[in-house]
């Protein structure tokens, strides 16, 4: 953050005692901590791990992860079951937190979850172009184009999935 949320003039560094140094705007005279949003994306996958749930969205040619934002006064939790059932019309048994990333290009948090579904029933809407479930050995190869879904996957295959 290069300048000051409410008034827009250009931050300077200063030290603010107990947190090192801080972003300072000198026209409205406090320090100006970060502000990023908050979202969740999920591998979701069927009942006993063998397959992952991929959509693409926007238009775009490459799958991702059934994602979306934290609404205010949610939990991470909440829109996680939220978002699966808005997305897909998926109803997960179980979900399970597992890493969490800053994604520079939209300055979001995101929290990924493991989502387990019983039912694999897609129903698709306007909030997808296409889905697909994807036996787990192949989705490093269908997540090639996105970065950060690849880096959740990974740590799933190498520290949740047995």
């Amino acid at each position: 953050m290069k300048y000051c949320y409410d008034c827009g003039t250009k931050l300077i560094n200063k030290e603010l005692e107990h947190e090192g140094i801080v972003p300072f705007c000198p026209n409205c005279n406090k320090y100006v901590f970060p502000i990023f949003s908050a979202a969740v994306s999920m591998i979701v996958t069927d009942k006993n791990q063998e397959n992952i749930l991929l959509i693409k969205q926007y238009g775009t040619d490459f799958y991702r992860f059934v994602a979306g934002y934290i609404n205010k006064g949610e939990s991470a939790e909440e829109a996680v079951y939220r978002e699966i059932y808005e997305e897909v019309g998926l109803k997960p048994i179980k979900i399970a937190p597992m890493k969490t990333a800053y994604f520079e290009k939209s300055n979001t948090l995101m929290y990924n979850y493991l989502a387990i579904c019983d039912d694999t029933s897609v129903v698709s809407n306007y909030e997808i172009d296409e889905y697909a479930w994807i036996p787990m050995n192949q989705a490093m190869d269908a997540l090639k184009n996105a970065k950060l879904a690849l880096e959740f996957f990974k740590y799933y295959k190498d520290n949740i999935r047995k």
